[in-house]
């Protein structure tokens, strides 16, 4: 429902802008632009074409310039980027957190970079390299090392005291962090707490001890795993020698989940998540001419199993005309069984301790379904053709590939997996691949078998 209500705000806020653009008058524009939110600008830009997009670009708040680019994908920022100078570049770096910066950062020209260090006191210098020595796909990345700590050994006045002295709080700051004298990571306190409870109350009698911190080099995934898990809004890093790092906030979690939902639909497509919608037509062109090229060679394969019974399909013409059903039946279920996989492979739901349980229930439901539609399929060819064996042909035929389809969407993605290769990427090409040939071959050989003696 939320996501219906955002779709349907963006594809107005598209046409406004459109209209706008169109009558040639940049003042609406730029106050409907200026209206919105970073990441709704950002949202709108990817929405519009390179011309449409340079003006409104243009338009942007520079205040707002260096969170809109951390909200577009890497094809689009690029494209902002090139129509930026290296003073503006520097200034939108400057308005960032740490966090959003180290991931800005590698996309910039190196003499930017340069500048951006340059303008950066010691202390956050030193805070951005350490951040970017981490995996890019790390706690370490997502970390923000503006964090609020406190000791054990003082009270609840002190910390409160402490607090109006600062003058100000890190954004969806809901605990503070709990500290040794050698910055280890004991705990936290709720702000709740410090607001209700007596002031001469000691910290070391607030303290909530039971959330585990994140070690700096955790997976992101698993970052937002445990963030979907816990229900937290933020979260404490430490390094390996449980020393505080930082913490990771829930909207850079958000983030991430956003990333992955996007890289599994592009993904089953051969696509990259950050491609722009309107990208130029050879760069798009060249992207997606690797993933067509690799299909037409999994088609040339399936091709070589027909060509193998070219003499049955002369004979039979009927098994030609039925041929794709076998086959497209085989891929539906097959994908069906991979999107679920590669779901929870992303979630650390799927290792060895149940890929004997998940083969057997999917092979079970692959039997299921293929006597159910392979009876339906099996009357009604035979029918249709009036050939009793023709539809016990196309019905064994089915079963069986439903059957391989259930083993296939198991085993490829948890075979690519340890292969280091992305399954939501490849998973798709291997998976119809395999459910054609089999499909292909398990008719044919049947209609060889039985409609030739």
């Amino acid at each position: 429902m939320a996501e219906a209500i955002r779709h349907d705000k963006t594809a107005r806020q598209l046409r406004l802008l459109s209209d706008a653009l169109d009558t040639g008058r940049l003042g609406p524009v730029r106050r409907l632009v200026n209206s919105l939110s970073p990441a709704e600008i950002g949202n709108l830009l990817e929405s519009l074409p390179a011309t449409k997009r340079g003006v409104v670009w243009g338009l942007v708040d520079p205040e707002d310039d260096g969170e809109v680019l951390v909200h577009v994908g890497e094809d689009v920022r690029e494209s902002l980027l090139a129509d930026m100078d290296p003073d503006e570049i520097v200034a939108a770096a400057e308005t960032l957190d740490l966090d959003d910066l180290a991931e800005l950062i590698e996309d910039l020209p190196d003499t930017v970079i340069e500048e951006v260090l340059k303008s950066m006191d010691r202390e956050n210098r030193e805070r951005l390299e350490q951040a970017l020595s981490y995996p890019y796909d790390s706690a370490g990345r997502l970390m923000n090392p503006d964090v609020i700590t406190v000791r054990t050994d003082v009270t609840v006045d002190v910390v409160l005291r402490y607090l109006r002295l600062r003058g100000e709080i890190p954004e969806h700051t809901d605990y503070l962090f709990v500290v040794s004298r050698r910055h280890q990571y004991l705990g936290r306190v709720a702000l709740s707490s410090l607001l209700i409870r007596d002031p001469l109350t000691p910290i070391n009698e607030l303290i909530d001890d039971e959330q585990p911190a994140i070690p700096v080099n955790t997976d992101a995934n698993q970052v937002a795993t445990q963030f979907s898990d816990y229900d937290w809004i933020t979260a404490p890093v430490v390094d390996e020698n449980n020393i505080l790092l930082g913490r990771i906030t829930i909207d850079d979690v958000v983030d991430i989940i956003r990333e992955q939902a996007e890289h599994q639909a592009m993904g089953a497509a051969g696509l990259d998540e950050d491609e722009d919608l309107f990208s130029p037509v050879p760069r798009a062109a060249k992207r997606r001419a690797l993933w067509l090229g690799i299909n037409l060679l999994t088609a040339f394969l399936a091709s070589w199993v027909i060509g193998r019974f070219e003499a049955t399909l002369q004979q039979v013409v009927a098994l030609a005309v039925l041929m794709p059903i076998v086959a497209s039946m085989g891929g539906v279920a097959g994908t069906q069984v991979l999107t679920l996989m590669v779901r929870g492979i992303a979630l650390g739901q799927v290792g060895v301790g149940n890929l004997r349980a998940l083969i057997a229930k999917e092979v079970l439901v692959g039997v299921l379904n293929g006597i159910v539609w392979a009876f339906v399929v099996g009357v009604v060819c035979s029918l249709w053709f009036q050939d009793l064996k023709l539809g016990l042909v196309i019905a064994a035929a089915m079963t069986i590939n439903l059957v391989a389809a259930a083993l296939a969407g198991v085993l490829v993605p948890i075979t690519l997996k340890r292969m280091n290769i992305d399954p939501a990427l490849a998973g798709g090409v291997v998976l119809t691949t395999f459910t054609d040939v089999i499909g292909f071959l398990s008719f044919l050989s049947l209609g060889t078998l039985i409609l030739l003696k």
